[in-house]
């Protein structure tokens, strides 16, 4: 029997259940047909339909016509995730001023963490990475720098949601940026010394100074933007 409840609430908890359901089963596992799936939530199939079109749309659920088909579990790619939330931060008016606070305020966690995880066979990469400093002349080769560094440290240790915010944050603030605006707002040679610190001290493996170096940074970006 099927479920009493307001159309629209109704829907919404049987989306709720079914991607309960996909969650606890490996990606691309059969769920069940349509009919199963009814009987499974207890509500009729033109409920399921509605709220499979949501999981669909989220990138969980694929559904498969013909002999074989029914509904199969997916996980959604990270690229739609990103393009979701970048969506959602631009509708919202977040400026790239914003953006680039947020991507140095999670840089604090990410910091700490790579001078805490970095194994010893990966010190090369963050040696790079103080030579490439030496190199920098422009506002464009910091914007560069800044999406690397990031990118550097995400291929040493998995933090999916931190790497989250932070390429859609780097997303809209390159997006929106200009590197007129940013030459003007960031000392060339100060931000050089904050991130030639804070790598020195993720080299060391020393948490402790990796931390404080992080917070001076963020400090100094904070100044920067609001002058």
């Amino acid at each position: 029997m099927e479920k009493k409840s307001s159309g629209n609430g109704l829907v919404t908890e049987s989306a709720n259940h079914l991607r309960d359901l996909i969650l606890a089963r490996p990606a691309g596992e059969q769920i069940g047909s349509l009919s199963e799936v009814a009987a499974e939530l207890g509500v009729g199939i033109v409920t399921v339909q509605q709220a499979a079109r949501i999981l669909e749309h989220e990138g969980l659920l694929s559904v498969k016509r013909g002999p074989g088909g029914g509904y199969y579990g997916a996980r959604p790619d990270h690229e739609a995730i990103e393009r979701a939330f970048a969506t959602y931060m631009r509708v919202h008016n977040i400026g790239y001023r914003e953006a680039f606070e947020l991507t140095v305020l999670l840089d604090c966690d990410i910091i700490c963490a790579a001078a805490r995880e970095l194994p010893k066979t990966r010190l090369g990469v963050i040696t790079r990475l103080i030579e490439r400093l030496d190199n920098i002349e422009n506002a464009e080769d910091c914007i560069r720098f800044e999406i690397d560094f990031r990118e550097s440290l995400f291929e040493l240790f998995e933090r999916p949601l931190l790497e989250l915010l932070s390429h859609v944050a780097m997303q809209l603030y390159t997006a929106q940026s200009d590197p007129a605006i940013f030459a003007q707002a960031v000392p060339l040679q100060e931000w050089k010394q904050g991130r030639r610190r804070i790598l020195e001290a993720i080299h060391c493996r020393d948490e402790e100074r990796a931390n404080f170096e992080a917070h001076r940074f963020r400090r100094m970006v904070l100044r920067w933007s609001t002058a």
